[in-house]
């Protein structure tokens, strides 16, 4: 039988060491900044649907795009409440970034016309949201949201729900219809 000398042992000791210690850095960085999320409604449609899930990046606003998709909290006041809360006792949208601080006001939004006809801006630590379906509850029925409510930027997603045309017969999800 083969031996493995012991400097040559201690190397490989030493390996595993700092692969493992490696690997804890990884597992921490991970956990503190990506979130997974599960879409509810229908507000991003087509882009995603009820169901599917997104692996969520957390950033704050200064490093978001427009045209970003992002997960943040909605207004608590004005005529359109949000639904329920998740599991975690909070209540998240997920919708595309249509303007940041500076960034002139998109058509629609309330504050959008500002005096003499010109747009108004978004304000700092503000931004305006869109989803992709047309019939979404957004910054045109919202108002602005809050930079500060943001909890991040979708970078992929996990799983994707079946269309119901493809789902299996005899099972059927039930659809949630608050307004996201």
């Amino acid at each position: 039988m083969g031996r493995i000398s012991t400097s040559r042992g201690v190397r490989l000791l030493g390996l595993a060491a700092v692969a493992a210690a490696g690997a804890l850095l990884a597992l921490g960085w991970g956990r503190r900044s990506l979130v997974v999320v599960t879409v509810h409604g229908t507000s991003m449609m087509p882009t995603m649907r009820d169901g599917d899930r997104v692996l969520v990046r957390r950033r704050p606003l200064r490093q978001v795009k427009r045209g970003d998709v992002v997960v943040l909290e909605p207004p608590l006041d004005g005529p359109y409440l949000p639904g329920p809360a998740g599991p975690d006792g909070r209540i998240w949208n997920v919708k595309r970034v249509a303007a940041l601080p500076g960034d002139e006001l998109p058509a629609g939004i309330p504050g959008a016309s500002g005096l003499a006809g010109e747009r108004g801006t978004v304000p700092p630590g503000a931004l305006a949201v869109l989803g992709d379906n047309p019939d979404s509850i957004d910054s045109r029925h919202r108002g602005l949201f809050s930079g500060d409510r943001l909890l991040g930027v979708v970078v992929r997603r996990l799983s994707v729900t079946p269309d119901p045309s493809q789902r299996p017969g005899g099972w059927q999800m039930p659809t949630r219809s608050f307004r996201s």
